[in-house]
């Protein structure tokens, strides 16, 4: 990985947008600093696309699209997206109602049988947001230790479920859409922007094991200091600074190569 100063200029001028994680990358411990607020200010007010992308429910993303100036959120690791049209947010899911509810009552089943084999294992105190996927606090509250996560891990994808780990929360759904393919759907759809070109005009932000996907899939990948986890592929360019303060110093590596 190279230092994110040195981004280089020509590909910072040709970006579209940016694309964020939200905990522990624009987040510190779940909270918005100012470096990081300004910095998501300063990125849109150069013109540039900008679309968070997290495992946290779709809850979050309708209060953010209202407060951030983001084009939409993707949310639920890729599943739910949420968009701002006539000052009504509206939620995008790919699948139908009675689908949605059919895979709902499978996932509870799941759910049921998990917290009975592995009682360590506690919902999310975000869980209510959720409309499509189940989250575990595994390190946001309180540390669950790694075996429990990996047995857990291991049964839910014998049942069929898809388990994705963040560095807070254990996901689990039965849905095939992770935060890349979510998020390329969405600039699709709502900008028009073909897949491939998203690949390589569109920066990438995050900080964990669930942002794999998407460091994999965008040529002009990031990480915060605090980078952690499994990722199948790493992040091109690596901030010295963790959290918030990463996100606010990668920010200026795009600008600053930008002339902005």
């Amino acid at each position: 990985m190279k230092p994110a100063s040195q981004f280089p200029h020509a590909d910072a001028r040709a970006l579209l947008g940016v694309l964020f994680d939200l905990d522990d990358t624009v987040l510190d411990g779940g909270r918005l600093t100012l470096a990081a607020l300004s910095a998501l200010y300063r990125l849109h007010d150069a013109g540039l696309i900008l679309v968070g992308v997290t495992g946290r429910p779709a809850a979050w993303g309708q209060v953010l699209v209202r407060q951030w100036p983001v084009s939409g959120m993707v949310t639920e690791n890729g599943i739910i997206a949420l968009v701002k049209r006539d000052n009504a947010v509206v939620v995008l899911d790919r699948a139908s109602p009675d689908e949605r509810q059919a895979r709902r009552q499978r996932l509870w089943a799941l759910v049921r049988e998990v917290r009975e084999q592995f009682p360590d294992l506690v919902p999310s105190d975000d869980v209510g947001g959720r409309l499509a996927d189940y989250s575990f606090d595994i390190a946001e509250s309180q540390r669950v230790p790694d075996e429990i996560v990996a047995a857990a891990t291991e049964l839910a994808r014998a049942r069929g479920a898809r388990v994705v780990q963040s560095s807070i929360q254990l996901h689990v759904s039965y849905d095939v859409d992770d935060k890349a393919s979510g998020v390329v759907r969405f600039l699709r759809e709502q900008h028009a922007i073909d897949p491939t070109l998203a690949r390589f005009r569109f920066a990438f932000v995050g900080d964990s094991e669930n942002d794999g996907s998407c460091f994999s899939a965008f040529q002009h990948s990031f990480g915060v200091a605090n980078l952690r986890g499994r990722s199948s592929l790493l992040p091109r360019y690596l901030a010295t600074q963790p959290m918030g303060a990463g996100f606010a110093e990668i920010t200026d590596a795009i600008l600053a190569g930008r002339g902005q």
